[in-house]
């Protein structure tokens, strides 16, 4: 593989294990623990076999009881290699035998594998140069637990996967099920010998050979190399060694085994979250949420509350003299709901009603129908993580929705125009009227202590004193009766602007408890999904 290829295949590979544990995080309180802390062991083992050589390629043998492993092992590395095994103190151990033994011991200290042993050249096959490392590995049908455990670790570690298989036992299911079928990502480096195919007639071999295909391409390794072979008349020995040399020559074996662990992790993701992306957030149902809200945060209640003050408000300032002051003994509905209060918005609180159990039943279904729309289509644990996150805020939205209300700014206290130039003219029609009253008055009492009367000036025949009275009468019930027509549409005027300014402080709250911890879902859902295909892009 040349220096260039290897860049590009490293930063492929850097790529991939960063988009996997972006997905990770990113399923963090969402998928269940056992996937995630598949995909961190796939990044921890990652990390470390990155960290150790790279001229070093790892084949594991594996295979059944009385599969002929450790022969096939022996006859693949040299008599060297056979007379070693033959002094091991026990099948529990794995064995290693290494060409190139230079920074080859770190490497087998993370495998732990303690019986190691310099190999001799053999021929067309490894030497010093070649940085071979071969394990001999216990049983992976054992009856000693912790043989098998060793064969689990290392299925996990070993660059290549050599599985030898004997003829009676092929179809194993045990093999077929615990290791093969989980390691259908992993065909690139994984290799079959058949082996003691001499104990077989020459004409079942091929047929075993065909039936042995067929199983693992049902599982999904039908591009995985099959080779027969035989300990006993050296057959297939040649093909066995080729295959191994070529993939350690080559040294892709360690990358394309960490993609294969990157593909399945993936691949477990992807099954352990599901498939699809949510609808997310539209304009419609989050005014549908924003309207019902408003509706339990009792805003129509309010609105109403705002224009009967502003009408009362306008009769206090425009209405008759002689009757407005009657207006007073009626309560303000604003005062009366605290919405009148100069203190800061974090400190004022309304006097509306507490929410009672329709108001928190219609806060509820609110909040699930608007995260229900908002989730539809996304995989089943991530739709719970949305529907979550509307939850999560609930308990609080009846105080912040009372706390939009109190700090929204409802006019209340600003005076219109027009009640000054009403007041004015109010005050004027009084003193007119008044002035009529005295100056009849007056002549009154002066024909009452028979003095002389002045004559009354006229005008088309009536006295200008009666006239005053009419005058400042009429002019004042008209002023009044006009005032209320008029208080009547500007209370619709302010009630309407109140009733924007509630519904965006509402909306607002809904925002920040509702709609923004499900949009945050949302997005790391779009995230994942987006990393989980980057991971899986082999």
């Amino acid at each position: 593989m040349s220096r260039h290829s290897g860049a590009r295949e490293s930063s492929r590979l850097d790529t991939r294990l960063q988009a996997l544990q972006d997905a990770r995080e990113l399923g963090e309180g969402v998928l269940p623990d056992q996937a995630l802390q598949e995909a961190f062991d796939v990044l921890e083992r990652a990390s470390s076999r990155r960290s150790l050589s790279g001229d070093h390629t790892v084949v594991g043998f594996f295979g059944a009881t009385g599969s002929g492993k450790s022969s096939r092992f022996n006859a693949v590395s040299g008599a060297e290699i056979a007379t070693a095994a033959a002094r091991r103190p026990t099948t529990s151990e794995p064995l290693a035998g290494v060409w190139g033994a230079a920074g080859s011991e770190a490497l087998l200290d993370w495998l732990e594998v303690g019986n190691r042993h310099h190999a001799q050249p053999v021929e067309g096959f490894a030497d010093e140069r070649t940085g071979l490392i071969l394990l001999d590995l216990p049983d992976f049908d054992s009856t000693h637990a912790a043989n098998r455990e060793i064969v689990q670790r290392m299925v996990g570690l070993v660059d290549v996967l050599v599985w030898v298989l004997d003829p009676q036992k092929y179809a194993d299911a045990a093999l077929h099920n615990g290791f093969l079928a989980p390691l259908a990502s992993h065909g690139a480096v994984t290799l079959v010998v058949l082996n003691q195919v001499d104990r077989l007639p020459a004409h079942d071999v091929q047929p075993v050979l065909d039936s042995l295909h067929a199983i693992l391409a049902g599982e999904g390794l039908g591009q995985v190399r099959v080779l027969a072979s035989s300990a006993l008349t050296g057959a297939g020995i040649g093909e066995v060694r080729a295959a191994i040399r070529k993939v350690a020559v080559q040294r892709q074996a360690q990358s394309r085994r960490l993609e294969a662990d990157i593909s399945k992790a993936a691949e477990d993701l992807r099954h352990a979250s599901g498939d699809g992306d949510a609808a997310g957030i539209r304009s419609a149902t989050r005014t549908q949420l924003a309207d019902e809200l408003a509706v339990a945060a009792n805003v129509p209640a309010v609105v109403r509350a705002v224009g009967q003050s502003y009408r009362l408000e306008s009769v206090r300032r425009t209405g008759w003299p002689v009757t407005r002051w009657l207006s007073r003994f009626r309560v303000d509905p604003l005062r009366r709901l605290n919405l009148r209060s100069s203190s800061p918005a974090s400190l004022n609180r309304t006097s509306l009603p507490p929410a009672g159990a329709p108001e928190r039943a219609r806060t509820d279904a609110a909040v699930r129908e608007f995260a229900d729309a908002a989730s539809a289509g996304a995989p089943g644990p991530w739709r719970a993580a949305i529907r979550g996150a509307a939850r999560a805020g609930r308990e609080r939205l009846p105080d912040a929705l009372d706390q939009a209300i109190a700090g929204t700014d409802l006019a209340a206290n600003r005076k219109a125009w027009w009640w000054g130039a009403f007041n004015v003219v109010q005050w004027l029609a009084l003193l007119i009227l008044l002035g009529g009253l005295g100056w009849l008055g007056v002549l009154a009492g002066l024909g009452y202590l028979q003095l002389p009367v002045p004559e009354v000036p006229r005008v088309e025949g009536w006295p200008v004193p009666t006239l005053m009275i009419a005058f400042g009468l009429v002019l004042g019930i008209f002023l009044a009766i006009t005032g209320r027509f008029i208080a009547a549409a500007a209370a619709q005027a302010r009630a309407a602007r109140a009733r924007r300014r509630l519904n965006s402080a509402v909306a607002a709250a809904a925002q920040e408890l509702v709609v923004e911890p499900v949009e945050a879902e949302i997005g790391r859902l779009a995230a994942f999904n987006k990393a989980l295909r980057k991971a899986g892009q082999a």
